[in-house]
């Protein structure tokens, strides 16, 4: 579902068209292969980067699982997190 979600994503292809371009020289050889060339190496670093990211939250989820404690403390260090963030926010909106 994602990656459908990412073919129709129209901002992908305005990436693309308005990215990719500053890159090509005319003089190098044939544009197509040279867009072919930068638009494949953008998706292996993609995908290469989206499956490390899975992988690592999968380890993580793995990991809270087995040992609940941890969750408890995540779960608490991120809500003071969020909640020192609120209180800094409500602070500098009454400056």
């Amino acid at each position: 579902m994602g990656l459908l979600t990412n073919l129709l994503n129209p901002k992908i292809a305005m990436l693309y068209l308005s990215l990719l371009p500053q890159f090509i020289d005319l003089r190098a050889g044939s544009v197509l292969m040279q867009s072919l060339a930068l638009g494949s190496t953008q998706i292996i670093i993609s995908i290469t980067v989206n499956a490390a990211i899975a992988m690592m939250a999968g380890s993580i989820a793995g990991f809270l699982k087995a040992h609940p404690s941890w969750a408890l403390v995540q779960r608490w260090l991120m809500g003071t997190v969020l909640a020192g963030l609120a209180v800094r926010m409500a602070a500098e909106s009454r400056r």
